[in-house]
């Protein structure tokens, strides 16, 4: 008996519409790469402190082209790619990497058991896979907006995530060896509920839920701006992106 596909959480085609937006937005000299560049920074920052040496890496969800070139600084030959280039819940098309590194895209892929086989799979034996993206905890004060604008009945409108507890189950459900789980805290803060949202658009965090909640009417976007500014202190509010990253080595 096969075992039941997974819940279709994520829509496929609201998930591409985003990334196509996030990689126009990230065409701007001013485009907000804070997410990006800290999951960059912390890749680097473990295959330093692992004295992994990887001559071939993959990079998966480096809009920004954060990582890739600082991989091909190191002497890493690097290939990229991406939601729009690469189907996540389905075999590569290449493999034999010695480091594949996910920023940001396996937090909206609904077999995410299966995505994870695959990177396994595309991995040389000795290769190390680091996944980073946004974890259960994330945008608390955008949460209690939107609660906010809501009232009673509140919708869909955020995302569910992994929290630590369930990435190491996935990391022992896949077979990676000697695996690591952890969660960082990211604040970054804002000046109004617009421009959080924006930074969240142009970073690939937009709404790609299946069934995602009706659109805000002009009262309840407001009801929404009024609860993030009840948040205030001097001017400012700061929101907290919870960063899971997981990683392991195929043996």
């Amino acid at each position: 008996m096969e075992p039941a596909p997974p819940p279709i959480i994520f829509a496929p085609e609201r998930r591409r519409a985003a990334r196509l937006r996030m990689a126009a937005l990230q065409q701007r000299t001013d485009a907000p790469r804070y997410l990006a560049q800290d999951m960059a920074d912390d890749v680097l920052d473990r295959i330093g402190f692992l004295r992994h040496q990887p001559a071939r890496s993959l990079v998966i969800g480096d809009d920004g082209g954060v990582l890739a070139p600082a991989l091909r600084d190191a002497g890493s030959e690097v290939c990229s790619a991406g939601p729009l280039t690469l189907a996540e819940e389905a075999p590569y098309p290449f493999g034999g990497f010695d480091l594949i590194a996910s920023l940001g895209t396996l937090d909206t892929v609904n077999d995410l058991v299966g995505a994870l086989l695959h990177i396994r799979t595309a991995l040389a034996p000795g290769g190390l896979m680091i996944a980073s993206f946004a974890g259960a905890g994330s945008l608390p004060v955008l949460r209690a907006a939107m609660l906010a604008a809501d009232g009673d009945r509140p919708a869909p409108r955020l995302h569910p995530a992994v929290d630590v507890r369930a990435g190491g189950q996935l990391l022992q459900r896949t077979g990676f060896a000697n695996p690591v789980i952890d969660s960082r805290t990211l604040s970054v803060s804002f000046s109004s509920l617009g421009r959080l949202v924006a930074d969240l658009r142009a970073q690939g965090l937009g709404n790609v839920l299946a069934r995602p909640g009706p659109p805000l009417t002009k009262a309840s976007w407001q009801r929404a701006v009024a609860a993030f500014a009840e948040q205030m202190e001097n001017g400012r509010v700061t929101e907290e992106l919870q960063i899971i990253t997981l990683s392991g080595w195929k043996r």
